[in-house]
């Protein structure tokens, strides 16, 4: 199975279509192969089209096709069958945790503020029988916080013989999955190692707060809903089983655009529901994001901690300059006429290619990008900016900008919780459990694709 986006020349599997941009994964759900019918059924056999798999090793291995199949809606309603079911030894308890970046979108199909949007979905899920529902932000203000803390180690440990810079971010699956499967060495060894939002969710889900309940890691199913199909991709990854605890962080990953799905399929009358907390809180959270047009705002952050702590500048406002399209940006900080630091912002895979370039040829003058395989950052996921025919939904995916805009921002170091979490759940940010928990390592292919081979 071939993503239409293949780099490998020589590989005679890539898929042939009359229309490639939405042929699909020919990997039969299990509905399909029984012939069932049903309501659900529609969203359960849904496959990942060729267009929304931004991974480009350039392959899905059969096996991941399989595996990918599965994180769908009819999983989802396997458990909740199963829970109806009077063997309670077989019931699971059922989280879902949702992504920052997908709330504008209920909010925006809904009609609804954020805040509103978040209580009726939340209200919603419970109705179907979920027991938790969670906002995945204290996960990314881990993600941001760790990675703040490694670009300032790499630095001040950077050289000439032994290069720790420039930093890439990491929090986006499609991208990592392309470094790890194509590119490999030398790009990988400059990946920030802070691991994802959702990986450090299902961290906390299956291990702080399974041992808060009393429960046992595999006695949770935990479901992500998220902006993109690559976050399915995410949830395969061979890490995530770690010694914290033996099930997956994350049991199955839904789309923003099969959620509302569902809702739009259900007859079920449900009653708005606060949003629940990891720690057994009564008063409901504000709604909060960080410092990013359309993502989890890595540069922004990273930026300013970086002018504070290696040069004491405090930068209260971040300006973006734009390069080469709207989607490659640069931001700089000067001392006494030199620039001390140059970040910049690289979104879709035409900008990524021309950073890796750039990086192989040794021309590259940035010290940290932010780099995510949307067009347009996370808002623009392909589960949920996509309309019918395929192509970004320009008008809905301004009106999610918009409301993106309008939720206060909070920055990850403002979290009292997360403070509190260092200590409680990790006993210090620079413990072993820290290191296991908050960071990751990174793979690569056997033989890298060479850079001249890869069109787009």
């Amino acid at each position: 199975m071939k993503c239409e986006h293949c780099t490998r020349k020589e590989c005679s599997k890539k898929t042939k279509t009359d229309d490639q941009e939405n042929a699909s994964v020919d990997v039969p759900s299990p509905a399909q192969e029984k012939g069932e019918k049903g309501g659900f059924h529609k969203l359960a056999d849904a496959g990942i089209f060729l267009s929304d798999c931004l991974a480009c090793d350039s392959c899905v291995t059969e096996e991941e096709g399989v595996r990918v199949s599965q994180q769908n809606a009819k999983d989802f309603f396997r458990v909740l069958t199963l829970n109806k079911k009077c063997d309670a030894s077989l019931h699971k308890v059922l989280a879902v945790s949702v992504s920052p970046q997908s709330l504008p979108y209920f909010a925006a199909k809904l009609s609804l503020s954020v805040t509103d949007a978040s209580r009726r979905l939340c209200g919603f899920l419970k109705s179907l029988g979920v027991h938790y529902v969670f906002d995945t932000t204290i996960a990314a203000d881990f993600s941001v916080l760790e990675s703040q803390r490694e670009f300032v180690r790499r630095y001040r440990q950077h050289s000439e013989e032994r290069p720790a810079l420039p930093m890439l971010t990491s929090a986006c699956p499609g991208w990592v999955r392309y470094a790890e499967r194509v590119l490999g060495h030398p790009i990988t060894p400059h990946l920030c190692t802070a691991k994802s939002p959702q990986q450090i969710m299902g961290s906390l889900v299956k291990d702080y707060f399974a041992r808060r309940q009393n429960l046992s890691p595999d006695k949770i199913f935990h479901v992500i809903v998220a902006p993109c199909y690559d976050k399915k991709l995410e949830a395969l990854r061979e890490d995530f089983p770690t010694a914290l605890h033996s099930s997956r962080g994350a049991d199955c990953v839904l789309t923003s655009g099969e959620i509302v799905q569902i809702m739009e399929q259900s007859d079920l009358s449900a009653k708005d529901a606060a949003v629940d907390t990891l720690f057994g809180d009564l008063e409901e959270e504000q709604m909060r994001r960080h410092d990013g047009a359309s993502s989890d705002g890595y540069l922004a952050h990273i930026f300013r901690h970086a002018a504070k702590e290696l040069f004491n500048e405090d930068v209260r406002e971040v300006t973006y300059r734009t390069l080469r399209n709207k989607d490659f940006q640069e931001v700089t900080l000067e001392r006494n006429g030199e620039v001390v630091l140059r970040f910049a912002a690289a979104y879709g895979f035409r900008n990524i290619q021309n950073v890796v370039l750039k990086l192989k040829k040794g021309r590259f003058p940035y010290h940290f990008v932010e780099v995510l395989a949307c067009a347009g950052g996370c808002l623009s996921g392909r589960g949920q900016a996509q309309a019918e025919d395929g192509r970004t939904d320009k008008a809905l995916l301004r009106q999610m900008e918009g409301i993106y805009a309008h939720i206060p921002v909070r920055p990850p170091e403002a979290s009292a919780h997360v403070q509190a979490l260092y200590q409680e759940w990790l006993g210090g940010a620079d413990s072993p459990k820290a290191q296991e928990a908050l960071h990751t390592a990174y793979g690569g292919p056997g033989h890298a694709a060479h850079s001249r081979d890869i069109k787009w």
